[in-house]
């Protein structure tokens, strides 16, 4: 049945004590993340909101293959991210400047010196990068960006900026590549307009802005997908849901924006199949 999702707000010690609108805090809270709970009827995707005071730890994920082999009995995780604010230093880690062996990125990691052989992104509203399994990475601070990740909490930390949190050196040096970022992964998208942000290979998503067009039904099949507005005007199973929500569609069918209505949907390509 089509419905807005439940939120959850999650506590990190680099997040934010106040939250843009139409999010809120409690005094004394610093809220990083804010979740939408994955409905049973898609499991496969998480939608979240992050917001950074302070830079995020130095982080890979492993594949589906990956994580299987090692018996975790879960999907691993490739995500992407769109920025939606951004301090004028706001930065991100993708990759790295340069080839690095399994070796000396765990000597770079345990020094410190990993910070400078990742190559950082400055970032402004709009821009978009995907994150493959593998991929080094790291958020800096002041971004505030929508997250689609595989429904994951599997992270291998390579460093945590001397806070104490558990690193997990060896599983990240198994699985990371240690090569630069592929340019194709990044582009900067338009704040009006329908854009394609990902089409594959696990999960797809992208911008739409009202009236939906009559070729969208062949991209997302009649199975069912999430709907993240980014303005007003998003009506989903005859419900408003308004930007700050999540909603289930249980068909592209529930899904009606009126003109110029921005945000994004997102559908595993499983779904699209159902």
């Amino acid at each position: 049945m089509s419905r807005i999702l439940e939120t959850r707000s999650v506590e990190k010690p680099w997040g934010v004590e106040h939250l843009p609108p139409p999010f809120a805090s409690k005094p004394g809270e610093k809220i990083g993340e804010i979740w939408f709970e994955p409905p049973p009827e898609l499991p496969e995707l998480l939608v979240k909101y992050i917001f950074t005071s302070e830079a995020l730890s130095v982080q890979v994920h492993p594949t589906d293959a990956q994580t299987q082999a090692k018996g975790l009995g879960r999907q691993g995780k490739e995500e992407c991210w769109l920025i939606v604010s951004a301090q004028c230093d706001a930065k991100l880690g993708i990759g790295f400047v340069e080839d690095i062996g399994a070796e000396a990125m765990r000597a770079a990691a345990l020094d410190g010196s990993i910070e400078n052989k990742l190559r950082w992104y400055p970032v402004k509203p709009g821009d978009f990068f995907y994150i493959p399994a593998n991929t080094v990475h790291a958020i800096g601070a002041g971004v505030g960006l929508i997250e689609v990740q595989q429904n994951s909490d599997i992270t291998y930390r390579l460093y945590d900026y001397g806070r104490a949190r558990e690193l997990h050196l060896d599983d990240s040096v198994a699985v990371a590549k240690g090569e630069p970022y592929a340019a194709h992964w990044h582009k900067h998208v338009a704040q009006t307009g329908a854009a394609s942000l990902v089409d594959g290979p696990l999960f797809k998503l992208e911008q739409y802005d009202g009236p939906l067009p009559g070729d969208v039904a062949d991209q997302f099949g009649t199975g069912p997908l999430l709907v993240i507005p980014r303005s007003h005007g998003t009506r989903v199973g005859g419900s408003a849901v308004e930007p700050g929500q999540c909603a289930l569609a249980d068909t592209l069918a529930d899904v009606v924006l009126a003109q110029g209505a921005l945000g994004l949907m997102a559908q595993p390509l499983a779904a699209a199949r159902r």
